[in-house]
């Protein structure tokens, strides 16, 4: 955001005239929280994001609003466009802790912005927590500027407390700290305001982290073709724990089926097979007890995805199948068990991934992300044996220890594989830096299974040749979309079933109809 507003800067768009539109857009959406000739109180900062505060306090109180001004630091400090900005506001500018806003109708936070880089202390951090106790304590709204102060918004992540707005209003474009928590919880409504940057702009940016969105993938979705057949539609295979533990393979393979795989087999142990043959209908079944059963399974090169690890135990067997469903230029989708086989020693598993010519997702929550990953700082010598740049091997490693997004992507350039870091806000990062965030995943997705049937999702998608990014993408998307229309009361067994309806409406937006 700070090379967009230097590029339009330079192009000739004085700096004054993006701080005056975007205390405008500020001002605007005020007026839509607060009636006309209420008490509003501005709070702003030391830099652009105060001056943007100075300016709507400016137009606010020019359109009869009762308007009180509070100044972190002192006015005659300001430079550059902030102190142009305070200039033009005739009111006074008092210390924080002076602002009355006990009977202010709604609070403007304009402290800090995206930029902010260190935890908030001393009279910000008194001046965020009186603010969040006031709006608790007398229902009234807080409107923030850019990001609610404490919000880090290149990573979603409080910097030591941060404001809990109603409404943020953003420029430009929305930054990764508004779709991230705990960053996004502090939000409430963003909206996007358009201070005068061009689109174009973007072009040089070149940015690499998007809202994940059907506009990203939706082109690239599989739609199936009146001459095509199941076969041309992609064979998703789905390895299967013992008898005890078969209902993660068989959500799995139900996802699989639902998102259009053409063919779907669950691979299962010998003593499992009457489990799965009585409880499957559309769904085959191979008998699979080992890595050899595996191999000879996935000789038929038709079985083009594979999904490893729901239900499947952890140990050493688990291992050897995920190395066997490695080795073959397929696409492999490493969940739950397979994941955690792996604990402690993800360098191995990058060597396997890179040695295989596999095409691999790997679908971890926090929780698996952490195991696979543990100590991997303390294993330079495997990470450069498996393959890792070592120009950049001390920075990536650092990374796997830093924020989502930041350790998504470290973790896809140490593995070469897609990482999904699944949860509220999931994230899907490729090893060439392009990152997807995720935000329509409702809370009622949080429930047994669910991943089960996501990874299925992916397979089938990648089965059908979507590529992986974008499949795993449109997987996570889709998921969501269809926990949303199910509603409260959703189990896992409910997302496949639900599927179909919005499967029906994303091809429909894009003018798909049978």
């Amino acid at each position: 955001m700070a090379e967009a507003d230097r590029l339009t800067i330079a192009a000739g768009a004085p700096g004054a005239r993006l701080m005056e539109n975007a205390g405008a857009a500020v001002a605007a959406e005020a007026g839509r929280l607060a009636p006309r000739k209420s008490r509003v109180a501005v709070l702003c900062g030391p830099g652009n994001n105060g001056g943007d505060g100075f300016v709507a306090a400016r137009l606010l109180k020019a359109r009869g609003f009762f308007v009180t001004l509070g100044l972190l630091g002192a006015r005659d400090a300001l430079r550059g466009d902030a102190a142009g900005a305070a200039a033009g506001f005739d009111g006074e500018a008092l210390a924080l802790d002076a602002v009355d806003y006990e009977d202010a109708d709604l609070v403007i936070d304009a402290l800090f912005g995206a930029g902010l880089a260190r935890d908030l202390d001393g009279a910000a951090r008194t001046a965020v927590e009186r603010l969040n106790d006031w709006s608790a304590r007398r229902g009234r709204p807080v409107l923030a500027v850019d990001t609610p102060s404490g919000v880090d918004g290149s990573t979603g992540e409080i910097r030591g407390v941060a404001v809990r707005a109603a409404r943020t209003v953003t420029f430009f474009r929305r930054k990764p700290g508004h779709l991230l928590l705990p960053g996004r919880a502090c939000c409430g409504e963003t909206f996007v305001a358009d201070i005068g940057i061009q689109a174009e702009t973007l072009e040089t940016i070149a940015p690499k982290t998007f809202a994940n969105a059907p506009q990203l993938w939706g082109r690239l979705l599989p739609f199936p073709t009146i001459e095509g057949h199941k076969y041309s539609r992609g064979h998703a295979l789905v390895l299967s724990g013992g008898l005890a533990h078969t209902g993660a393979a068989r959500l799995a393979a139900r996802g699989a089926l639902r998102a259009g795989a053409g063919l779907v087999t669950v691979a299962t142990p010998r003593d499992a097979l009457p489990a799965h043959a009585a409880a499957l209908t559309a769904i085959m079944t191979a008998v699979c007890d080992g890595p050899q059963e595996l191999a000879e399974i996935l000789a038929d090169r038709r079985k083009n995805a594979v999904v490893v690890g729901p239900g499947l135990g952890v140990g050493e067997a688990t291992r050897a199948l995920v190395k066997t469903a490695l080795a073959g230029p397929r696409a492999v989708v490493l969940d739950a068990d397979a994941l955690t086989s792996f604990a402690g020693d993800a360098a191995s598993l990058a060597a396997a991934i890179r040695a295989g010519g596999a095409d691999v997702a790997l679908t971890p929550h926090d929780g698996e992300f952490a195991r696979l990953f543990k100590d991997a700082a303390a294993r330079k010598e495997r990470w450069l044996a498996a393959g890792a740049d070592a120009a950049t091997l001390d920075a990536r490693l650092a990374a796997l220890e830093g924020p989502k997004l930041m350790r998504a992507r470290a973790a896809a350039a140490l593995t070469g594989a897609i990482v999904l870091c699944k949860g509220a806000d999931s994230v899907v990062a490729a090893p060439d830096g392009r990152a997807g965030i995720d935000e329509i995943a409702p809370p009622w997705l949080a429930t047994a299974g669910a991943g089960d049937v996501l990874a299925g999702m992916v397979a089938a998608l990648r089965a059908q040749a979507m590529p992986a990014f974008e499949a795993t993408l449109a997987a996570v998307w889709l998921h969501g979309a269809a926990a949303r229309q199910f509603g409260p009361g959703l189990i896992s067994e409910d997302l496949p079933e639900t599927l179909p309806t919005v499967l029906r409406a994303l091809h429909e937006s894009f003018g798909r109809k049978e």
